[in-house]
């Protein structure tokens, strides 16, 4: 049966998984819609700091983000609480793992919407401000339902990298899928068939 033996151990897994998976998406497309109006602001300090974020984040390794931001910004972290003399913080792999995946896949959605945002045709906006609409309702109204048209496809593929990456969150130290199915193939010796 499969609630015998390694079976609740790894549907917990598997719900870790998903959880951090979702959270992850949701603050992703949140800092992916951000970055990208600072990509296409006309404030060209934000411009620059949205383009840096991207470019540095999508040309370093993910696993390689996630191990300085969950060690570097404990060791930061304590360093300072230490020197004030507080309590040490021990920041839960759980929450790094989110945080640390949102915003890495925060620069991907950021290039997915900011193309998306380029591919809305700029006399549907006129018009729209034209009819005396708000910046608001032209974004609610007419921008925002065209772009999701054109943002689909990246929303998707952004969804299953994001999706593998949640294997890297293991290394870390949190039981999802990964680390339970790696753990049980280990105990039993027989990675393929452990029951």
């Amino acid at each position: 049966m499969f609630l015998s033996g390694y079976g609740p151990v790894l549907l917990s897994g598997t719900w870790m998984t998903i959880q951090l998976a979702l959270l992850s998406l949701v603050l992703s497309i949140i800092i992916g819609l951000f970055g990208a109006s600072a990509k296409l602001s006309r404030i060209q300090i934000l411009r620059h700091v949205a383009t840096l974020y991207t470019t540095l984040i999508r040309s370093v390794p993910d696993l390689v983000i996630m191990l300085l931001l969950f060690y570097s910004l404990q060791l930061g972290l304590n360093s300072i609480t230490e020197s004030i003399h507080m309590e040490q913080i021990d920041i839960n792999p759980f929450v790094a793992g989110v945080i640390t995946l949102a915003f890495i896949y925060g620069a991907y959605f950021t290039e997915t919407f900011r193309g998306a945002f380029q591919a809305v045709p700029k006399g549907q906006l006129e018009a729209a401000y034209a009819y005396g609409m708000t910046p608001f309702q032209v974004f609610r109204r007419v921008l925002f339902p065209q772009m999701m048209r054109f943002a689909l496809p990246g929303i998707g593929n952004n969804w299953q990298v994001l999706i593998k990456a949640t294997a890297l969150v293991s290394l870390i130290g949190l039981t999802d899928i990964v680390k339970i199915t790696q753990d049980a193939g280990r105990s039993s010796m027989q990675v393929f068939y452990f029951s």
